[in-house]
């Protein structure tokens, strides 16, 4: 605990409960808490996140779930009826996947991510739920018979505009995919691809759900507006989480 604190772990007494309890014995655990003090996530140290009630897989290397985004998931799974035909996009591990896949009774959940190493983790996460994972650009990997009837749709796109990503905590700007960071120079690059594809794909009702920041939200309603979906903002402050939720009320 005394290296951890020492490395500015903010949690150092928790972190280091966990990180006994991950380890195999001292030998692992001592490289486990030299690992962690170097600046590696806790996550890519122990290798799983807990979120929304699961444990996640998490590899090094890639985009760590956060825990505003449970707010997220949480609202997809709120307006997913049983049954329902999900998707979750930049996907990361899978863990909104996931999550739908846990709650949403008889849930038909897809997941897709550019990154190889997201797809190669996210396909523990999800596949052994009954999901599907996908590597490639957006909607490019989706089968073409999921057009027109996504009925919830998950967005986890990146939005932090690209001059302020050496702005970043270490952690994150060291250690996750800068695909999974940078949103390009406002931030919206992605979503605005988004929002275009997701005319297309969502089911007529069908939703589009994705995490913003409180200064991006105007903009970001803009984005969704430009392509037909109707859009509101949803906020939970004890998670620190701004979400869009965008309808789809007419044919695209």
């Amino acid at each position: 605990m005394t290296r951890l604190r020492a490395a500015g772990c903010v949690f150092a007494e928790e972190e280091a409960d966990l990180l006994r309890s991950a380890a195999a014995g001292p030998a692992e655990l001592d490289a486990m808490v030299e690992r962690r003090a170097a600046g590696l996530p806790l996550e890519h140290v122990v290798g799983w996140a807990a979120f929304a009630g699961l444990r996640i897989e998490v590899d090094g290397g890639v985009f760590v779930p956060r825990r505003r985004t449970e707010f997220l998931a949480g609202r997809a799974v709120a307006l997913a009826r049983p049954g329902a035909l999900c998707v979750d996009l930049c996907c990361g591990t899978g863990a909104a996947a996931a999550v739908l896949l846990a709650s949403v009774e008889g849930a038909e959940v897809h997941a897709a991510d550019i990154e190889p190493a997201a797809v190669r983790c996210a396909r523990r996460n999800v596949e052994p739920r009954g999901g599907r994972v996908y590597e490639g650009d957006l909607f490019d990997p989706l089968p073409a018979e999921l057009r027109g009837r996504i009925e919830v749709l998950v967005a986890n796109v990146p939005y932090v505009p690209s001059g302020d990503v050496p702005l970043l905590p270490p952690e994150a700007r060291d250690h996750e995919p800068l695909v999974a960071l940078d949103g390009g120079a406002d931030g919206l690059d992605v979503l605005r691809r988004v929002a275009r594809g997701a005319a297309e794909w969502l089911a007529p009702g069908g939703h589009l759900l994705f995490e913003t920041s409180e200064r991006q939200t105007d903009a970001a309603v803009a984005a969704v507006a430009a392509h037909g979906l109707a859009a509101r903002v949803l906020e939970d402050e004890d998670l620190y989480a701004t979400i869009v939720v965008a309808t789809r009320t007419a044919a695209p």
